[in-house]
């Protein structure tokens, strides 16, 4: 087996000012580029934009996961999915993981190949990232957010590190492990 080392970074923001949101794209003055909460949890829905964002790029932790995984992963309290559709179709989403003591987590983020390098990325991280912050307005009971953290790897794409940063997020913690050693894949 061939060893490949993966580099994982682990990126917070520690306050709702931290988040340097970019520029529209012109598709969204244009009415043509939304992001929308889906806010009735469809465990069906996660797994296609799961396999649809991640197949290029090496997701395949929740390729095993059954119905009832998805079930209680996307009717967790506090998680919530938000996709950006362009002229109706999914480009993209981000999934947010409410987590104890004020922590949300994006837990995936990520456009379909279709619509990568037409500025939708920095855009759909700007409107989750916002909303990771403001979390706690939709889910009564919920202390407010006091961080918001994510991690990204080098196999993902070419442009999500640079992309975290623009957007406010620093590096808290970066490891690199031998993946023929059975490490750690997204």
């Amino acid at each position: 087996m061939e060893s490949t080392a993966l580099t994982t970074w682990s990126l917070e923001q520690t306050a709702a000012d931290d988040l340097t949101p970019a520029a529209a794209p012109a598709t969204v003055a244009a009415g043509e580029l939304t992001v929308v909460r889906a806010a009735i949890p469809s465990p069906g829905f996660n797994r296609y934009l799961y396999g649809a964002v991640g197949a290029d790029v090496s997701w395949t932790d929740r390729l095993v996961w059954d119905e009832e995984r998805w079930r209680a992963f996307v009717g967790q309290p506090g998680t919530e999915t938000w996709v950006a559709y362009e002229r109706g179709t999914p480009a993209g989403y981000l999934e947010l993981e409410g987590q104890q003591d004020g922590v949300v987590e994006i837990t995936y983020f990520g456009l379909l190949p279709a619509f990568r390098g037409r500025r939708i990325g920095g855009h759909l991280l700007s409107v989750g990232t916002a909303r990771a912050w403001d979390l706690a307005e939709r889910w009564p009971g919920r202390p407010p957010t006091r961080r918001v953290w994510v991690h990204t790897c080098s196999d993902d794409g070419p442009h999500a590190l640079d992309n975290y940063r623009r957007r406010g997020f620093r590096i808290f913690d970066v490891r690199t492990e031998d993946t023929a050693a059975g490490g750690p894949q997204k």
